[in-house]
């Protein structure tokens, strides 16, 4: 009989505190951050975009990257190389309104591309959670997690998640467990 009390106690403990984490959760305003070249990356914003009421953001560069995959790989990597800083076509209007950000990209050349740096350093993300995902061909998230450090020292980064390219469409699930691992809930 004792057990059973203790089991039930246990479970109402474990409810009543998922049901905190829900309610802080709740109360963060989210914003879901991305460069998407080919769509993929787009994809998976929609999808924490459904999950977690957050507010979708697409980072755009003024001028448009090449559609040929060997073009954009060298354009890429010349300009990591060189630290070139595309232009913006916009910025979120009051960036200081979130809690949480989720910053999405595709892995290029082992980071985030550079229109990433160029969002990151247009904002004070002091105290922001940074949440990073990215779309790959292999690589994960590289060093982009570690770049993301250097750039934004005064946020907190939070786990990371990479999905290959050619299984975003099949990703639901495993976006719903890093969500539930990160205590994101919707």
């Amino acid at each position: 009989m004792k057990t059973k009390h203790i089991f039930l106690i246990a479970v109402s403990f474990s409810l009543l505190f998922q049901l905190q984490v829900q309610t802080v959760v709740a109360q963060k305003k989210i914003l879901v951050a991305y460069f998407s070249h080919s769509g993929n990356t787009r994809a998976v914003a929609y999808e924490i975009c459904k999950k977690t009421a957050g507010e979708s953001y697409e980072i755009q560069t003024e001028k448009a990257y090449p559609t040929d995959y060997n073009t954009l790989v060298d354009l890429a990597k010349k300009e990591q190389k060189t630290d070139y800083r595309p232009e913006l076509k916009n910025r979120v209007k009051d960036i200081r309104q979130y809690d949480i950000i989720f910053l999405g990209y595709p892995n290029w050349w082992g980071t985030y591309p550079q229109a990433i740096k160029v969002f990151l350093s247009m904002y004070d993300l002091s105290g922001k959670t940074i949440i990073p995902f990215c779309t790959h061909e292999g690589s994960e998230l590289g060093e982009s997690v570690r770049d993301l450090k250097r750039m934004c020292p005064r946020s907190v980064i939070l786990q990371g998640l990479a999905i290959q390219g050619k299984r975003v469409h099949n990703s639901d699930d495993k976006i719903a467990e890093w969500l539930q691992k990160l205590k994101i809930i919707r």
